[in-house]
């Protein structure tokens, strides 16, 4: 049974030959995006309006991505895939583990968004107390998420034989693999968040931040105006709305009733909301991320630096994604591989031409740049590239800011984001924290899945 606890509720939307199952409404505006063509000039505004149907609002992200909406509808099919579509590992561990992920870096905007849709899963609240409080079995992830988000290059085949082998507490492969790209998904899309300018106090609805304008300049409620969208979606954000309402008081009421002790003590009190609109925005509020840490002291040091002599280059030229790491992923977690292989080819094919203008050279090696100086910062190498490029291609502030987000992002702040790159457009700022992510990804989850490799021959 592929269960944390033993006991798992039978999971709803088993999937078995498709890719995504949306939700009717979903579905509904689906078929209304269906109808246009890839150059259609409302396109973006209909990404925004899918990912309306289906939380009920435009998150923060989603309106940060949207600015390149090939790329937001690959990283919302591979989103969709990991958190809501059949998988070895229960819906509620799930978001329990991207809180472990996004608790490395601090990311607060992360954290409380995983929060709400671990309790709206059914999760235990008591786990919301911290480690000390979840299963022997999620604990023991906790090493492999710490090395991972600070010094992948540190993880051996004896991290992996350790999950696998623990008595009864022990992880499967396939579980273990679904763990392990949910952890690099969201440690590197903290680095997204923190990168695009966020505040640690950010609510998920994106409240506090002034909202970026949107591409065409509409209102995500009017982009479909003119074809019968927008009713819809008023239609779909009231209900959802008054849905929050009662269903954050309804997980409020069941775990006192499951945990009755817990009343009025502030350490096990459910996360509550500031005032009432924040229910509308279904947000969270965390007060301490460190209960959800062990060693919290452990960060990021330079590879070049490092004090482990045993610690190697990683050589592309050994185990690639391509020739390695796709083939591993697919075979053990259905599908996943193909979404994420989608996710790289996409942040790669987006158009940089303006940027790399004005750095006066061509848009592939300028992102090339930019890729392979992430890699080395995690100790991977190309035997084929010439890494004096780098230096020329990437101003000094560039590198400064690509390392920040990379490798500290908890370290970033609103004025980092608008200070980087003046002369640069708010989309252009985005496209370089999209190829952050991507890169910061493809690196932690190559080191992870060269060590299951080894462990496996």
């Amino acid at each position: 049974m592929n269960c944390i606890t033993g006991a798992c509720p039978a999971e709803a939307g088993v999937w078995r030959g498709q890719v995504l199952r949306e939700p009717p409404a979903l579905t509904w505006l689906s078929r209304q995006v269906g109808k246009m063509t890839s150059s259609d000039p409302e396109r973006p505004q209909f990404l925004f309006v899918k990912a309306l149907a289906s939380r009920g609002r435009a998150e923060a992200v989603t309106q940060q991505m949207g600015y390149h909406p090939q790329y937001l509808d690959s990283f919302l099919k591979t989103q969709h895939y990991l958190l809501h579509m059949d998988g070895p590992l229960p819906f509620a561990c799930r978001h329990y583990i991207a809180i472990m992920a996004a608790a490395r870096h601090q990311c607060r905007y992360l954290v409380n968004l995983h929060v709400l849709q671990f309790l709206r899963m059914g999760g235990d609240p008591q786990w919301l107390r911290g480690l000390a409080f979840t299963p022997p079995k999620l604990r023991n992830l906790n090493e492999i998420n710490k090395i991972l988000a600070h010094r992948p290059w540190l993880v051996s085949k004896e991290h992996i034989e350790k999950l696998l082998k623990i008595s009864e507490q022990s992880w499967s492969l396939a579980e273990l693999v679904h763990a392990v790209v949910l952890l690099a998904h969201c440690h590197a899309l903290a680095s997204f968040v923190l990168g695009c300018g966020w505040g640690q106090d950010e609510r998920p609805d994106g409240r506090a931040v002034p909202a970026p304008t949107s591409p065409g300049n509409q209102c995500f409620c009017e982009a479909g105006s003119g074809n019968g969208c927008s009713q819809e979606l008023l239609r779909i954000n009231r209900k959802r709305s008054l849905d929050s309402c009662v269903e954050l008081e309804s997980l409020r009421d069941r775990a006192q009733k499951i945990h009755p002790e817990a009343e009025g003590r502030e350490e096990t009190r459910l996360p509550q909301p500031d005032r009432e609109e924040d229910l509308h925005g279904e947000a969270v509020s965390t007060a301490d991320l460190s209960c959800y840490l062990q060693d919290p002291d452990f960060a990021y040091q330079d590879f070049a630096r490092r004090d482990e002599d045993h610690t190697q280059i990683f050589r592309v030229q050994d185990y690639s994604w391509e020739d390695h790491g796709f083939s591993l992923v697919n075979r053990l977690y259905s599908d996943i591989g193909h979404l994420l292989d989608e996710k790289f080819r996409t942040v790669d094919g987006l158009r940089g031409s303006v940027m790399a203008k004005r750095q006066g050279c061509e848009p592939s090696a300028f992102k090339r740049g930019i890729w392979n100086y992430i890699h080395c910062m995690f100790g991977i190498r190309y035997d084929d590239y010439d890494y004096a490029e780098v230096n020329q291609l990437l101003e000094r502030a560039l590198k400064v800011y690509i390392k920040t987000v990379t490798c500290y992002p908890e370290k970033t702040n609103p004025e980092t984001f608008d200070r980087f790159w003046k002369q640069f457009k708010h989309s252009e700022k985005v496209h370089v924290n999209l190829l952050i992510l991507e890169a910061r990804m493809q690196a932690e989850l190559l080191y992870a899945l060269r060590a299951i490799t080894q462990y496996m021959i």
